[in-house]
């Protein structure tokens, strides 16, 4: 089943602009496709051309033509189009109709009116395929991220749709159910011989299964359309502001160049190109120095929380994070990491233990008095979203402050402009992309200028350009004083910029130290569903000491991007 864009454009109706300019592509039967392109870029609204989304739900202005197996795309219903194209979204919640795992993935055949016992085969098969078969009975609400995207799975391969489109299958999960994800989809693959598209920003962590193309799209246009071997030495993610894998970036650290023949997209392989002689005579001898000692300004003691009568969802949280540091929160899904940042920002009361902040005991202040100086930006920006425009939804995070006019104008375009979102001061809520929807959140909780601010996965979804944009202005927070924690499946953004990190399982705190120190410990890791970043692989491989390796790698990027920020 091919796809066709033939000289295709496609403008949203609250916008004057095109989003897609000019899209000439063809993804034959069976290929398998990876989209790419910074934030805001149109690759998502090309994924909802081909789903049906736009124009069914997201009406605009259409321009050319879309063609679905020779079929002209706007002659076929929403309806239609799902049952050639199955869409897991990047936010499975959004797309789950029954209680269960089972009651989901039998909702089409329900509408069918399929005989039970066909439709008991059928939703066994499909559980079978995406490895949920020991879940069926179970309710998605108490599914892991992982889990709840292979039930989504589920429930769209039971229409047999020979398209299967992804949109940011990775953004939410942990780096082992990642990996995990990226193999069923690869597998299946195999078996069924489906088409693939994939659309995601990790573009290190999607690699990890073959692809045939890959496809960056950038201000709405396709600027490279290859094999990921070329791709990744033609230097177009670095055009485009995507982050490449580490170890090409790595590679170009070192002089190395990248050609397609050496099969950068194949790290195994590449791996042979770096000699040990030239890397350790690179090697800086200036390690970074240690943050001077200061005194805690958040800290906890022996905190626990369980919901009702349940067993301890946290158990015995005692931990230190000083003024101006920013502590990484890491560990798999399910481990308590959000439960946490709530305790911590009074949406939910510790049961006991107690939590102080520059001293003063605020384990039992009300949520409003604890909000004035804990900010909280959830994970989901859909869940923080109330107004219709940026300017409105930034703006509304000052309601409580009673400041004057002047002053909140100032704030307002402040934060937009810090958090680059000035440009879209205007733009209707509904027209961001997910990325974009996240900075909106964040902005609106940093223009109350709290004394903590806690971040549940701020980068995930976020393109390389904005990534930094955001590091680097949380940076600048962090100098400014303010204390900073930030839940991360992100391994290199540990490494990179936290100060201590905190390692939660089942609701525990197994380490809490110097981020080198954790990554050194293979197993306690591999537990905790995280993995290192390659930058170890080329370090172990090449017998070299990790932290000056790293570090060096690390100040060549900064260099780098200090070029195009």
């Amino acid at each position: 089943m091919t796809i066709q864009f033939d000289h295709f454009s496609f403008t949203y109706r609250s916008q004057s602009e095109p989003t897609l300019r000019n899209i000439n592509l063809t993804i034959e039967d069976g290929e398998r496709v990876l989209i790419v392109g910074p934030s805001g870029s149109g690759k998502s609204t090309l994924a909802q051309c081909i789903n049906g989304l736009v124009p069914f739900s997201y009406p605009g202005t259409w321009e050319g033509d879309v063609r679905i197996n020779g079929v002209d795309a706007r002659t076929l219903s929403l309806f239609d189009r799902s049952a050639l194209i199955g869409t897991v979204l990047q936010d499975p919640d959004t797309q789950f109709i029954g209680l269960s795992v089972g009651e989901d993935i039998a909702f089409a055949l329900e509408n069918k009116r399929i005989a039970r016992p066909e439709m008991h085969e059928t939703v066994e098969r499909v559980a079978r395929l995406t490895d949920v078969a020991h879940l069926l009975d179970h309710r998605l609400n108490d599914l892991s991220g992982g889990q709840r995207q292979r039930a989504a799975l589920g429930g769209v391969l039971v229409e047999d749709a020979n398209i299967l489109l992804f949109d940011e299958p990775l953004a939410n999960l942990d780096p082992l159910a990642g990996s995990e994800a990226m193999a069923l989809l690869d597998r299946l693959q195999r078996e069924t011989k489906r088409t693939l598209l994939v659309v995601e920003h990790r573009i290190e962590d999607v690699l990890s299964i073959p692809f045939d193309r890959m496809i960056v799209v950038v201000d709405g246009e396709i600027v490279a359309d290859g094999h990921p071997d070329v791709i990744l030495s033609d230097g177009s993610l670095v055009r485009a502001f995507l982050r490449e894998p580490l170890y090409l970036s790595a590679a170009r650290w070192a002089d190395i160049s990248i050609r397609p023949e050496d099969r950068p997209s194949q790290p195994d392989a590449f791996l042979n190109l770096f000699e040990r002689q030239p890397i350790v005579s690179r090697l800086s001898e200036q390690m970074p120095k240690a943050p001077p000692e200061v005194s805690p300004s958040l800290e906890l003691d022996r905190v626990r929380f369980h919901y009702r009568s349940e067993e301890n969802v946290l158990e015995e949280i005692t931990l230190r994070c000083a003024k101006g540091t920013l502590t990484t929160i890491v560990g798999q899904n399910g481990a308590g990491k959000s439960t946490l940042a709530k305790v911590l920002s009074g949406y939910q009361r510790a049961t006991a233990g107690q939590i102080r902040l520059n001293g003063e005991d605020i384990t039992n202040q009300s949520i409003a008095d604890r909000a004035a100086r804990i900010g909280f930006v959830l994970q989901n920006p859909n869940h923080m979203i109330s107004k219709h425009t940026v300017r409105e939804e930034v703006r509304y995070g000052m309601q409580a402050l009673t400041l004057s006019a002047d002053e909140e104008e100032r704030r307002l375009e402040e934060t937009l402009r810090r958090c680059g979102l000035y440009p879209f001061r205007n733009w209707p809520i509904q027209a961001l992309s997910f990325g974009q929807k996240k900075r909106v959140t964040i902005a609106s909780i940093l223009v109350r200028k709290p004394d903590v601010l806690i971040l549940d996965e701020p980068t995930a979804g976020q393109d390389y350009r904005h990534y930094s944009d955001m590091m680097d202005f949380l940076e600048r927070l962090k100098r400014d004083g303010m204390t900073l924690l930030i839940i991360t499946h992100d391994m290199h953004l540990v490494l990179e910029y936290s100060d201590q990190v905190c390692l939660l399982q089942a609701g525990r705190i197994r380490f809490a130290g110097e981020p080198l120190t954790l990554f050194a410990q293979e197993s306690l890791l591999r537990h905790a569903h995280l993995k290192q970043t390659s930058l170890f692989n080329v370090a172990r491989h090449l017998d070299v000491e990790v932290q000056p390796f790293i570090h060096a790698v690390i100040q060549a990027e900064r260099k780098e991007r200090a070029q195009w920020l």
